[in-house]
């Protein structure tokens, strides 16, 4: 067996190449990194969302990976809840420890209608929200990502679907059954934080992580500093696995 292995799983609308900080930064330390494009987004635009297809891919990833090393998982947003959902299966995933960024929220009721409603919005424009998009990023993104995060593409049409299709997840009944080290890891400013003191009384062996001066988009605002959790988790792996 070899070292630790990596799976990046990205968050609704964008693709593998949110993660090219995160992948960089591995490669300088010697670890081994996969990206996924989850259906409807990135290099699978042309493809519908289903979750069905979407765990397939996380699942077929992850068992590739876990052919050659032990395998931290490390889901954003969207990427992240799938990921508690997938680890939560009772044929437990061979999965070594989980980073969840951004994702302590129950994708259900007026919470999600709102979100959906917001996204339809931005989607009736003429350019699809686009502009305003990159106005925000532009000024919250540090040079080193920003072109990263949408370099792949938006995956304007598979939004509302894959939306729609979160409200299925039963994520505190997988989240009591998932049994390896796990860290949330929140923006201080990230709205959907609005169930992580629920999540991490639920999760077996989880710590909370709040970064500083962040919002939703955690891994790309501050990339040294998530660079520098996925050390620490890593590093758990890498000491649990001698």
């Amino acid at each position: 067996m070899g070292g630790v292995q990596v799976v990046f799983v990205h968050g609704i609308r964008t693709s593998a190449t949110m993660w090219r900080a995160q992948v960089a930064h591995l490669a300088q330390r010697g670890t081994a990194a996969t990206a996924v494009d989850l259906p409807g987004h990135g290099t699978r635009r042309d493809e519908t969302f289903t979750l069905e297809e979407a765990f397939a891919t996380i699942d077929r990833a992850v068992r590739d990976a876990a052919a050659r090393g032990p395998v931290l998982l490390v889901g954003h947003s969207m990427g992240g809840l799938l990921c508690i959902e997938y680890l939560g299966r009772e044929d437990r995933p061979p999965v070594a420890a989980f980073v969840a960024a951004s994702c302590t929220s129950i994708p259900r009721g007026v919470g999600l209608a709102a979100y959906r409603f917001f996204a339809r919005r931005f989607d009736s424009l003429p350019d699809r929200g686009l502009a305003l998009t990159n106005r925000v990023l532009d000024r919250t993104l540090p040079p080193e990502t920003r072109e990263d995060f949408g370099a792949g593409g938006y995956a304007f049409d598979a939004q509302d679907t894959a939306l729609r299709s979160l409200s299925v997840l039963d994520l505190l009944a997988a989240l009591a059954r998932i049994d390896v080290p796990l860290w949330f890891v929140n923006g201080q400013w990230d709205q959907l934080r609005v169930n992580e003191r629920l999540f991490l009384r639920v999760a077996r062996d989880a710590e909370l992580i709040v970064v500083p001066r962040t919002t939703h988009l955690v891994t790309a605002m501050r990339p040294r500093v998530f660079n520098a959790l996925l050390d620490v988790a890593l590093t758990t792996v890498e000491a649990s696995t001698c």
